[in-house]
C-alpha cells in the first residue's frame, strides 16, 4: 500500500516538474544560448550533464526563427557551422510547440517551461530536456572563469 502511494506521488511530481503556462509574450525568452542540464526519460531515469561541448542557440522573431548547435570557446566566442533548423512556434490550446524543419526532416517538440533562466522541451518519445540559459564561457589564463 505504502509502495503504491510513493509511486503515485513520484508520477505526479514528474508530470508537474516541467509544466508552466507559456504566453506569446514569453517567446522572446527563447533567444540566446541554452545549455542542457538534464534529460528525464519516461521510465523515470535521469541523465545529468555536468559539462557540455555544444549549446543550443535560438533566434526567434514573430514566432519564426532558427536553432543551431554552437560550441563555446575559452575566449568567450562560439564556433558554429552553417547548419541550422528552421523553427516555428505554434500555440495550440494550452500547449506550445516548436515545429522544426530542415531540407531533410520535419519534427515537433513541446515547449513545457520557459523562464528567463530555464527551459524544458519534451520530444515525441516523452523525453524531457531541461536547459539553463548560458552565456559566453570566458576563462582567464589561470583557468578561472571571468565575471
Amino acid at each position: 500500500m505504502m509502495k503504491n502511494s510513493f509511486r503515485i506521488l513520484f508520477v505526479c511530481l514528474f508530470l508537474v516538474s516541467c509544466q508552466q503556462k507559456i504566453t506569446p509574450e514569453d517567446i522572446h525568452k527563447l533567444n540566446g544560448y541554452w545549455e542542457i542540464e538534464k534529460v528525464s526519460f519516461k521510465e523515470g531515469e535521469d541523465k545529468e550533464y555536468k559539462m557540455n561541448e555544444n549549446f543550443d542557440y535560438f533566434e526567434i522573431a514573430n514566432n519564426k526563427g532558427i536553432r543551431r548547435k554552437v560550441r563555446p570557446q575559452f575566449n568567450g566566442t562560439f564556433l558554429f557551422n552553417e547548419d541550422f533548423e528552421n523553427v516555428k512556434v505554434r500555440f495550440e490550446k494550452e500547449q506550445v510547440f516548436l515545429d522544426y524543419s530542415t531540407p531533410y526532416a520535419k519534427w515537433t517538440e513541446e515547449l513545457v517551461k520557459l523562464t528567463d533562466e530555464e527551459m524544458c522541451i519534451k520530444n515525441d518519445q516523452n523525453k524531457e530536456y531541461e536547459y539553463k540559459k548560458a552565456g559566453p564561457v570566458n576563462l582567464l589564463k589561470d583557468g578561472e572563469e571571468t565575471k
